[in-house]
Formats: C-alpha cells, structure tokens, sequence
C-alpha cells in the first residue's frame, strides 16, 4: 500500500505540473499556432492560408497543441517523478548512470524536434508546395496539420534516442560494440525503412530521417566503445547482487 500510494503522490505531481504549464500557455494558444504553422505559411504562394473543415478547429485546435506542448516542457519534471519512484530499488551503479541517461534522453529528444521544426519542416513543405500540379491551391486543414507535425515531431525525437539505446544494450551485455560495427550495413538500411514508415511518402522526408538516425547510431557506437558491460564491472569490483545500497 505504501508503493501505491506513493505512485499515486507522483503520478499527481506530474498530472499537476502538466496543468499548470498547460494554464500558464493558454492565453497564447492562438500565437503557438501560429509558431507552428509558420514553416508551411512561408512556403505557401501570397495570399495562400491554411483552413478550418470542422466547426470547432479554430478553436479546439490551438488548445490541442497547447496541451501538447504542456506536456513535453513538463517531461523534465514527470521524468524526474518516475526517476524518483524507481531510485530506491536500484543498485548504485544502476543509479549511477540511469541518471545521465535520463538527462541525456531528454535534451537528445528536444534536439529531434528542433531539428524537425528548423531543418525537417522547410524543406519538406518546400517541396510539397512545389510539386502541386498547375491549378492546384494548397490549402491545408489546421487539425490535419497538427497531426501530421506532431507525427514528424514524435518520430525525429524518438529517432535522436538512438545513441542512449546503443549504449544500453552494450551496457547491459545484450551485444558487442563490435558485433554493432560489424553489423552497420544493415542499420542503414533499417534507418530508411523506419524513415519510410514514420514519415511521408517521399524520398526527401525519408532521408532527413534515415540519415540523422545513421549518425547518431555512429555516435551512440562510439560511445559504446568506451563503456564495458555492467556484469564485467561486478566481477572486477568483486560487487554482486548482495552489494545493493537501498535493497534487500
């Protein structure tokens, strides 16, 4: 019962964090949309704008985003509310590297959304803008929009986790660092089919996915290659399960 209501305790400060960002960005929701849709609008013929279908986009859209956006500048704070459930039931060298990690995951999926908004999102709606067929007005749907950004954003965050995800499975003795180099080849390739299946279907989405997610890869080896397996640790440490700090 106490680990519940623990659990509980965190899970309603992290609700509660959310909110208050969320009520803090609210009156500015409109001007966030506005941020957002900026790399399509400046692509867009003059006169071009986006549209509203539904009724209630105008207004149900912003606040959408809104609430989205809430949530990932509270990510640091919900993280550090998990971080400081599972703390107690972690050895210390367990403790001692989930913590950079935890940070480094969290300024790497920042990074893959700023590249997304910064890099991604001109030249994509560059190109989509400029192979309309003659006659054609690109008028696009403000919900739809957010959908297809928030797609974008999820997939190139995610993809930036790729060293953190290198360097877990060698800590953790799943696989080499060289069997990892030996097997490159086909981590390019699965680079682009993962850039096919989480970006629009065209070669340029595809490659600004496929070709940040190789080099991180090559990073997260390389950092690979400086770590040795956590059980190899234990054994030269002469540390065992039985030298837990905080557990039983």
């Amino acid at each position: 019962m106490a680990h519940l209501l623990e659990l509980r305790q965190r899970l309603l400060r992290a609700a509660g964090a959310v909110l208050v960002v969320f009520l803090v960005l609210a009156p500015f929701a409109q001007e966030l949309f506005q941020l957002l849709a900026r790399p399509l609008l400046a692509q867009l013929p003059e006169g071009g704008s986006m549209i509203a279908t539904e009724v209630a986009a105008p207004f149900l859209t912003p606040f959408k985003l809104t609430l989205m956006l809430a949530f990932v500048l509270a990510l640091p704070y919900v993280l550090h509310q998990a971080w400081a459930f599972v703390a107690p039931g972690l050895y210390r060298r367990e403790r001692r590297i989930a913590l950079p990690l935890l940070v480094s995951s969290v300024v790497l999926f920042y990074l893959g959304m700023a590249f997304a908004y910064f890099v991604v999102f001109p030249i994509m709606f560059r190109f989509f803008v400029g192979v309309a067929p003659e006659g054609v007005a690109v008028m696009t749907d403000i919900a739809r929009y957010l959908d297809f950004v928030v797609k974008l954003f999820l997939a190139f965050g995610l993809a930036f986790e790729v060293p953190v995800a290198t360097y877990l499975l060698v800590r953790a003795g799943a696989v080499e660092a060289e069997a990892l180099a030996r097997g490159r080849p086909y981590v390019i390739v699965g680079a682009f089919v993962v850039g096919m299946l989480l970006t629009p279907p065209d070669v340029l989405s595809q490659t600004l996915l496929a070709v940040p997610m190789w080099l991180l890869f090559e990073l997260g080896l390389w950092l690979a290659r400086q770590v040795r397996p956590a059980d190899e640790e234990d054994e030269e440490n002469g540390e065992g399960e039985g030298a837990a700090d905080g557990r039983p």
